[in-house]
């Protein structure tokens, strides 16, 4: 433990996280912290950074399991270098960008079911002809696929 150690409401004011979410990532995996002699969590500044990343992958849709095994891949008990987070998010790219082109065809189905005015995907002639999306199974099927697979 160093004196630049923060105490966890330090973390939680300077990321904007309750405490029992740091408490939470603890628990889980996704952050480390030490203990004083009276039993109090300390963390390390590089802390701050791992919390943001969490956060904007949060954002972005990645379920905490899956930020865990990111984050699993850098090196713990000192600060990630540039080139390692540089490597994290590159790795992120790819689904990223799926995410992206899932969003994109959701808001261009939005737009089309919107403006057809019958609010009905089992009777809609535009989007559902004869509910064929029911022989594709449960779920947004539409949403989930390109409009070209259709």
């Amino acid at each position: 433990m160093s004196a630049g150690d923060l105490a966890i409401g330090d973390v939680a004011r300077r990321s904007g996280l309750a405490v029992s979410a740091l408490r939470f990532y603890e628990a889980n995996g996704l952050i480390s912290s030490t203990r004083t002699d009276g039993g109090q969590r300390r963390y390390r500044r590089d802390v701050l950074r791992r919390l943001a990343v969490i956060q904007a992958a949060q954002q972005v849709g990645f379920p905490l399991a899956e930020i865990a095994g990111m984050l699993a891949e850098l090196p713990a008990g000192r600060p990630v270098s540039p080139s390692e987070w540089q490597r994290l998010a590159r790795s992120w790219r790819p689904q990223l960008d799926e995410r992206i082109r899932t969003l994109e065809r959701l808001r261009d189905q939005l737009d089309s079911c919107v403006g057809c005015g019958c609010l009905s995907m089992e009777k809609c002639a535009l989007a559902n002809p004869a509910d064929r999306a029911s022989d594709l199974g449960p779920g947004p099927r539409f949403w989930l696929r390109s409009r070209s697979a259709r």
